[in-house]
Parts: structure tokens; C-alpha cells; sequence
């Protein structure tokens, strides 16, 4: 059960981030230029050679379905083999239509545009042109519009003045980019910090602000109350359960490609569906969960009555009593006495034998079963990485009005708890989940959207929200929204959409981000193909695993899970080629 089915799902990390991403001082964009090389470099395979026509079956289970299409119309191309891609299209994408307009539970923006492949994706294909002006946000993520001001409201009703908010966000920043500087400059950590950039940047702002002789105490108890508003949002960002758990060490590792932040009017999902037109029809398989990769198997394939493979016919509903031959898909036959060093063994008892398994599961989905997923187990390595490597849950609640009760310059309404001014958690009791709302974006256009407010909610208490009913979670935000605008009279709103990436069983959370005590390493190593030693009696790259959490600079986006997909594409396609160049 580690493979989506057709039933709905997707992601929001790449993007659906409810923070900011700031560029930091002095940053440069060689990464991004290393991106735009590696778009160049991989989207046109065919131009690139031949390899030898073996065959080749290459098994993609998806979760996050944009590392999988772009792997596997590389490899179709190179390979001329079979490709499978077992899941609903979209995975952590997901684009719902209500009416006129697009919603996304999922990936909402590409981040960035210089050498970003999905942003040069979108704007040849023309899923830009009806994106305005502004919606091309170069400030925070999260915002559906550059224009107009960010109302932040406390919970007594009052809103905290603008040259306070201008203040405070100009302190924040200074030292945001202060967390930075750990891991590219390589500054030590001291104790005080705990190596996270929740208890870091809490204490430095903090600090700084009680240091101020000018300000008043009653601006000093405000401005105190807004850290926690600013690391709730952060805690999106980062998709943790809170910002204390990201590694100061390694925060400075995730790269931001220049240029702004592109809605998609449309739907994120058309990426997906351009990516997918280039697949055969007949390589894809939808609703095709897995129970179990059986991988090093060339020389001892376990034959237990588990893994048997079924007889031709309906593998989802065949109750049949095993053939001498297996059956693979869409009822090609295989050779029972030919060796393969992978088996893929299905929820429906239909085993697939493969050379090659690219694994796209979410970080979330590898914590939960790793143990009983493989088989062989990963080695001691592998498995450290995939514990020490964070991954959250980040959702969205969309709540749609038939008026708007927001002013025309407000882009977006900011919850501050002025009795949080001198809390240093950001964990809530199930009963006050809610308190980890960080506040709600306003959809724009309005002519596109209607009215339209966006919530974002994080960690633990996302996942207590996830529990709720749609009835109980519209009147807990109704009722915050009256209690923080001080208007008692604002309705319920006509209708509520909201994601639940953490409950999904395909999912297990939105996206990864490096926890304490893990580093880009970790990364590397979840990445890392499998098996490990090199022996001629060993079929090489048995198992590869590609998605967001498998890119160094780019996790938790999509640009950094397509990136990744090609990087599982170039590992097969020059082996291929080698092997190809010996036997020449």
C-alpha cells in the first residue's frame, strides 16, 4: 500500500508552502544555472544517441508523479523498453475545478524562473498567459497577489499598525538571513541554538527587540507576540511540524532559483498532463498498488506462495489458480526460468519482473514502511537517512464568501495571539488546534476565484484538523475570523475545500525539509541506487528512487522532483550507453 490508486490524492509541497522563501544577502544563482544545464542536458534523449535495444522493463510507481513522467519519457526514449507507472496521475498535484475557477490542494507555484524547468515548461506551452502581473509574486510564497498589504490582526480585534509590522518584518528578515549564513559560510552552531532555526531566529529576534530602547512595552509585547505568527508561517514553509525541529546547520542548503513565483491559471496540473502526453498509452498502468519490491533476486527468487505470479486475465479481480508462466502487463507473457533481479509484487498478487524499479514514494510513506516494502531489507544506511530526514504536513482550507468582508488593498489576514508573546512552542493541545492557523490569503484575481480565502495549517494539529468534519472545521475559522477582525457579523462562508495530506495512506505527509541532526548528506544517501557494491554477479542499479526528497538543493518542490527524475534517467541511460561503447 505504497503506491497511490486512482482515488484522489496529491501534494502541496512543492510548493503549496504557506511561508516565505527569501532570497538571501548575496545569494547567486549558480544553481540555478546547474538547473537550466541539467533541463538542456535531459529533455531531448532522443538527440543524445542510441543504446542497444535490450529489454528493458522499467517499473515507476508514483507518488510524486512529476519525477516519474519526466524519468520515464527519458528512458522510454532511450530504453525502447517497457515502462509502468502505477498510480493516479498527479500525486501530490492536485488541481481541483469548481465553476470557473482552479484550486490547488496541492503544488500551487513554480518557484522561481531563471532555469527553472517546470517555469520554462509552462511559459512554452502558454499555461502563463493569463497568469497577471500580479500574480508573479518575488516576496513571499504563499500570497496569490503582490498587490496590495498583508492586515495583521490580534485576537482582542485590533489591528497591529503598519509602521509596527514594517518594523518587525525588516527585524525578521535581518535575521532569517542570519540562518542562512550556518551552512554557507560554515559558522559554527552554539549550544544556545539547539541547531534549530525555530529556537535560533526566536531568541535573536527577541532579543533584539527587548534591546530596543525606543520602542514602547506595549509595542515591545506586540512585536514579541508576532515571532510566533512569523514561525507558524515558517513551519509551513518548511512543512514541519514546527520550525524548531528544521536543522540551522543545513537551512541554508535549500536553494531558491531566481525570478518570481508563478501561479498557473489553469491548474498545476497541466504540467503533469503536458509531461504525460509523451508516454505510450500503453505504459501506464492507474491503481496498481504495491506490496513489496523483491530486488537482488538474480540469483535466489523467493518462489513462496506471496509472491506466485497469477494466471493471464483480470489481476485486480482473477481469483484463478497459478499458470506455469507469468503473466506481466496488459497479459505479455514472461519466462518463469529467466532470471531477473527484480520482482514487484502487487496488493492484487500479480508479480512484475523488472531490471530496473525507480521508487518515487513520498519521504512519509518510506518512514512508515520501509521495513516491510523492500526485500531484502535497505541497508543500516540508508535507513538512518530516511529516519533522520524530516517530512510534515502542510494544508490548505479554502473557504469561499459571497461577499467579501476584507478591504480591496488586503492580500491576506495574519492571526497574532497577543497572550503567545513570550511562548516558545509552537505544539497546541488537540482542542486548540486551531491556534496553529497562521492566517488566510486572499485568492486573485476575483474575477477568476470569486471570494475566496485561503488557511494555512501545519504539523500535529493539521493532522487533528484532518479528523474534523467540514461543518466543525467552517465554524472554528468563522469564528476566528470574527474574533481577529472584530466583526461579529461576518457569515459562514458558502462553501469549505480543504487537503489532508497527512492522513492519506499514499502520502503519509506534504513534503520533506532537513530535521535536526540530518544534513544534505542524508539526502544523498536516500538517493543513493541500489544495491551498493558493484560485483559482476550482481545486476547494478536494481532499485533507484527519485522525488522532492531526494534533491539536495531543490526538496520540496517540483522543479527538484523533476530535476530528479532526470538524475534517475541519466543513471540508466549511461549505463546502458557503456554498456553498449564495451561491447563495440
Amino acid at each position: 500500500m505504497a503506491v497511490p490508486q486512482a482515488a484522489a490524492a496529491g501534494s502541496g509541497p512543492y510548493g503549496p508552502s504557506g511561508g516565505w522563501r527569501r532570497k538571501p544577502d548575496g545569494w547567486r544563482g549558480g544553481e540555478a544555472e546547474e538547473a537550466e544545464a541539467t533541463n538542456r542536458r535531459l529533455t531531448s534523449p532522443a538527440q543524445q544517441g542510441k543504446v542497444p535495444r535490450r529489454r528493458v522493463r522499467t517499473v515507476c510507481k508514483v507518488v510524486n508523479p512529476v519525477a516519474t513522467v519526466r524519468m520515464t519519457l527519458s528512458v522510454v526514449a532511450y530504453g525502447e523498453g517497457d515502462s509502468l507507472v502505477w498510480c493516479r496521475i498527479g500525486g501530490r498535484v492536485q488541481s481541483v475545478k469548481l465553476g470557473h475557477a482552479t484550486f490547488e490542494l496541492g503544488a500551487t507555484w513554480i518557484h522561481g524562473s531563471q532555469g527553472n524547468p517546470v517555469y520554462h515548461l509552462a511559459e512554452a506551452n502558454g499555461l502563463l498567459e493569463e497568469t497577471t502581473d500580479g500574480e508573479r509574486s518575488v516576496g513571499r510564497i504563499s500570497l496569490y497577489s503582490k498587490n496590495g498589504v498583508a492586515c495583521y490582526l490580534t485576537n482582542r480585534g485590533r489591528r497591529i499598525p503598519k509602521d509596527v509590522v514594517e518594523e518587525f518584518s525588516d527585524l525578521y528578515n535581518e535575521v532569517y538571513n542570519l540562518t542562512q549564513e550556518f551552512f554557507r559560510h560554515g559558522k559554527p552552531v552554539n549550544a544556545e541554538s539547539q541547531n534549530s532555526v525555530g529556537v535560533f531566529t526566536r531568541e535573536e529576534v527577541r532579543n533584539r527587540i527587548r534591546d530596543d530602547p525606543d520602542d514602547p512595552e506595549a509595542t515591545k509585547r506586540l512585536k514579541l507576540a508576532m515571532i510566533q505568527q512569523y514561525l507558524k508561517v515558517e513551519s509551513c514553509e518548511s512543512s514541519s511540524h514546527s520550525i524548531d525541529e528544521v536543522s540551522l546547520s543545513a537551512f541554508g542548503e535549500w536553494t531558491e532559483i531566481p525570478g518570481a513565483h508563478h501561479i498557473i491559471p489553469s491548474g498545476f496540473m497541466r504540467v503533469v498532463e503536458l509531461l504525460a502526453e509523451g508516454i505510450p498509452s500503453h505504459v501506464i498502468q492507474l491503481g496498481k498498488p504495491v506490496r513489496c519490491i523483491h530486488w537482488d533476486q538474480a540469483s535466489a527468487r523467493p518462489r513462496g506462495p506471496e509472491i506466485e505470479p497469477r494466471v493471464e486475465g483480470d489481476h485486480n479481480h482473477d481469483t484463478g489458480e497459478v499458470g506455469q508462466s507469468g503473466v506481466g502487463p496488459q497479459g505479455g507473457r514472461w519466462d518463469e526460468d529467466e532470471q531477473w533481479p527484480v520482482m514487484v509484487e502487487c496488493e492484487d498478487c500479480e508479480v512484475i519482473p523488472a531490471d530496473h524499479v525507480i521508487v518515487t514514494v513520498s519521504l512519509g510513506v518510506l518512514k512508515r514502511q520501509y521495513t516491510s516494502f523492500f526485500q531484502p531489507g535497505l541497508p543500516a544506511e540508508k535507513v538512518a537517512a530516511i529516519h533522520r530526514l524530516g517530512i510534515g504536513t502542510t494544508d490548505k482550507i479554502f473557504l469561499e464568501f459571497e461577499e467579501p468582508f476584507w478591504g480591496p488593498e488586503c492580500n491576506s489576514l495574519q492571526f497574532v495571539w497577543e497572550d503567545e508573546a513570550e511562548s516558545r512552542t509552537l505544539t497546541y493541545p488537540p482542542e486548540l488546534w486551531y491556534r496553529k492557523i497562521c492566517g488566510f490569503d486572499v485568492l486573485y484575481p476575483p474575477e477568476r476565484y470569486g471570494h475566496v480565502l485561503s488557511g494555512w495549517i501545519c504539523g500535529e494539529e493539521a493532522l487533528v484538523m484532518e479528523k474534523c468534519d467540514d461543518e466543525a472545521v467552517a465554524e472554528i475559522c468563522t469564528e476566528m475570523l470574527r474574533q481577529f477582525t472584530g466583526n461579529s457579523n461576518i457569515p459562514k462562508p458558502l462553501r469549505i475545500l480543504r487537503s489532508a495530506w497527512g492522513s492519506n495512506p499514499y502520502f503519509r505527509g506534504s513534503y520533506s525539509y532537513t530535521q535536526v541532526g540530518s544534513s544534505g548528506a542524508d539526502v544523498e544517501k536516500l538517493a543513493k541506487p541500489l544495491p551498493y557494491t558493484e560485483s559482476s554477479k550482481t545486476a547494478p542499479m536494481q532499485v533507484l528512487f527519485s522525488g522532492e526528497a531526494t534533491h539536495r538543493k531543490y526538496y520540496s518542490t517540483t522543479h527538484g522532483a523533476l530535476l530528479s527524475g532526470q538524475r534517475e534517467a541519466a543513471r540508466l541511460i549511461e549505463m546502458y550507453r557503456d554498456l553498449f561503447q564495451q561491447g563495440t
